[in-house]
C-alpha cells in the first residue's frame, strides 16, 4: 500500500521528531546539548521507510518559542497528532516513527557517561508518553 502524506502531514511528522529531539537537547543543556542534538539528529536522518523519506529535512520555519516549556507545548500534542495520523493511514509507518523518535531520544540520552541525568530521562519519559497518548 503507498501512502502519501500531506504538507501539512510531514510538518506535523517532522515537528514532532526534530522537537523530541529539541527537547532531549534542552533538557541535556547541564552536560553538552551540542552532543544530545548530534546524536538525536543522527538517528532521526538514519531513518527508513516513508518516516525516513519525511525526516530528512527539520521542519522549516517552525517558531518552538523561548522557553522548553513552550517548546513542550508544540512537541508533545504533535508527537500525539503524528502517530494518530499514521495509525490511521499507514500502521506499518506508526511503528516505525515510535521506533525511530524512541531511537533518537535514547541516542541522545546515552551521550553522556552513564546513566542519564534525571532531567534526561524525565524528558525522554514525556516524549514517550506523548507518543503512545494516540
Amino acid at each position: 500500500m503507498s501512502i502519501t502524506l500531506n504538507d501539512q502531514d510531514k510538518l506535523t511528522l517532522r515537528t514532532a521528531a526534530w522537537g523530541a529531539v529539541s527537547l532531549m537537547s534542552a533538557a541535556g543543556a547541564a552536560g553538552s546539548a551540542h552532543k544530545v542534538a548530534t546524536h538525536g539528529s543522527i538517528a532521526l536522518t538514519s531513518a527508513t521507510g516513508l518516516v525516513g523519506h519525511v525526516l530528512t529535512k527539520a521542519p522549516k520555519g517552525v517558531k518552538y518559542g523561548k522557553t522548553v516549556a513552550e517548546l513542550a507545548d508544540q512537541v508533545l500534542p504533535a508527537l500525539t497528532a503524528a502517530m494518530s495520523l499514521l495509525n490511521k493511514q499507514a500502521p506499518a509507518e506508526a511503528g516505525n516513527f515510535r521506533r525511530t523518535v524512541t531511537v533518537a531520544i535514547d541516542a541522545a540520552a546515552r551521550t553522556h557517561q552513564g546513566e542519564p541525568s534525571p532531567t534526561l530521562a524525565e524528558m525522554a519519559r514525556k516524549i514517550t508518553e506523548a507518543l503512545d497518548a494516540a
